[in-house]
């Protein structure tokens, strides 16, 4: 048998396996389980231990939440990253930090469709990591810091700047990557202090603008606790089992829309919980922390699919069956005030109740906010490379479009995983294999260079890859719903 690679963390020895000529190792521990005494704290650095630890299988997730939440075990060290490495022995290869989306409380580094070989085998160390999701990571609760779920990413990122060179990677060239909820975690982490110096550059592929007032989170966690007969305390919350919890959160997110008159717009995506603007942990949102000069710009890479909110769409039944009224309860919740309702129609003269509805969910929960991030980033000195993805997937007879999520197996080279399978197929089509690599390769060139291979950015020529069966570099084709925005970045959700 081939002798397994072995690195000596600052906690102890590891041992993973070898896979496909790559070094892996699986549920390292960074912090210690947050649970007994530990329950709803912030992180705290692992107990060191005596001997090898074998490091070959993915640890375990934090309860999850959702209409189809993943199943969960009664183990509760859920703080543990994966690290995948062309070679432990090598020195000065550029690292690839991995977060994954999943609306902030669902979500694990161990989906197929993460599977790191494609990236690793370009020549990138590659870690990815699991975090507090949920009740457990993002609710406010009193006697507890908020954002918990972010500082659990922070204590990540120490380990991989204490550890990483050991298994070849460079602590200096660290890329922090993030889809959706992941993103949204990443361009929390571009302003907050404590992770200075942890990460040179970042990757955010569709950005959401979702954060909380701390007045709406105390809201959200009272009537979360209310369900429960208890209060929204940590310590009348530290006895409850997590699994409860998370199913109490699937209920209160499946039933946001009778709060609408006192919740306003998180009453309507679905989420009960995301980051909070808490004066703390975080004190505003990325957009005017970056163009006010609160945070330093970066090497940026960020981008948003066309048709975003078309997975929802599907995934719910409600695609084809909008209605008029459906069109105006979105843009009044959704678009800017005060006129934002009048110019969606003005913008977009011709479109239906069903295209309304989905254009302004698009903008106001991924497309402006990641377009918005470019131009901030860029504002605040840094430099932004902006792109949209336009090919289409077909599933489900092409209804799918360029969806949320799309982007994710074609960038990890994994479409012949069971989501990659569902949205290109069994046999991908040849324009699907051609923008898979062109996105890989513009990871791979940015985690080493900082430069994707196409323009950057700028506020007054707004570049834009456009990656498609025919890729070209464009101004940013979103430009009606760029001009509704004009000057009005996302604010956090508030009571009403």
């Amino acid at each position: 048998m081939p002798v397994q690679p072995r690195v000596r963390t600052t906690d102890g020895v590891v041992e993973g396996r070898w896979r496909r000529g790559h070094a892996v190792f699986r549920g390292i521990p960074y912090a210690q389980p947050p649970v007994g005494t530990l329950r709803f704290a912030a992180p705290v650095a692992p107990r060191p231990w005596e001997g090898t630890r074998q490091a070959v299988e993915f640890g375990p997730v934090s309860p999850q939440s959702g209409p189809t939440p993943a199943s969960s075990t009664e183990d509760t060290d859920w703080l543990t990253l994966n690290v995948c490495s062309p070679d432990p022995g090598a020195a000065g290869l550029p690292v690839l930090v991995w977060i994954h989306g999943g609306a902030y409380f669902a979500g694990a580094s161990s989906d197929p469709m993460y599977d790191p070989a494609v990236l690793t085998g370009a020549g990138l160390v590659v870690v990815s990591i699991n975090y507090r999701v949920g009740v457990e990571g993002f609710a406010l609760l009193e006697g507890a810091p908020a954002n918990r779920g972010l500082l659990d990413q922070i204590a990540a990122l120490h380990w991989v700047r204490r550890n990483i060179a050991s298994f070849g990677g460079d602590p200096d060239r660290v890329t922090v990557a993030g889809q959706s909820a992941g993103a949204g975690s990443v361009a929390a982490l571009l302003t907050m202090k404590p992770v200075r110096g942890l990460f040179r550059r970042a990757i955010t592929h569709s950005v959401p603008g979702l954060h909380a007032t701390r007045a709406l989170a105390q809201q959200v966690a009272g009537a979360l606790a209310d369900q429960l007969g208890t209060v929204p305390t940590a310590a009348a919350l530290a006895d409850v089992d997590p699994r409860r919890l998370a199913e109490g959160l699937t209920t209160l997110s499946a039933d946001l829309p009778r709060y609408r008159e006192s919740w306003g717009r998180l009453s309507g995506i679905g989420i009960a919980v995301c980051p909070v603007i808490d004066g703390q942990v975080l004190t505003e949102t990325p957009w005017p922390a970056l163009t006010s000069g609160h945070a330093d710009g970066i090497e940026l890479l960020v981008g948003h699919t066309r048709d975003e909110f078309r997975l929802f769409s599907v995934m719910s039944g409600r695609l084809g069956k909008y209605t008029d009224e459906d069109a105006r309860t979105a843009l009044d919740l959704l678009a800017p005030a005060p006129d934002g309702p009048d110019a969606y129609r003005a913008a977009y003269p011709r479109a239906t109740a069903e295209e309304l509805f989905e254009s302004v969910y698009s903008d106001a929960l991924f497309r402006i906010p990641s377009m918005q991030l470019a131009q901030a980033n860029a504002a605040a000195g840094g430099t932004s490379f902006l792109f949209e993805l336009r090919l289409s997937s077909l599933a489900f007879g092409g209804a799918l479009g360029a969806c949320h999520s799309l982007d994710v197996p074609l960038v990890f080279g994994t479409l012949d995983s069971p989501t990659g399978r569902e949205l290109f197929g069994d046999q991908p089509a040849p324009e699907a294999v051609a923008v898979s690599r062109e996105l890989q390769q513009a990871w791979v060139r940015f985690a080493t260079t900082g430069d994707p291979g196409w323009a950057a950015y700028r506020p007054d020529r707004q570049l834009t890859r456009v990656l498609d069966a025919t890729s070209k570099t464009l101004p940013y084709p979103e430009q009606a719903s760029r001009q509704i925005w004009e000057g009005r970045v996302p604010a956090p959700f508030d009571l009403v």
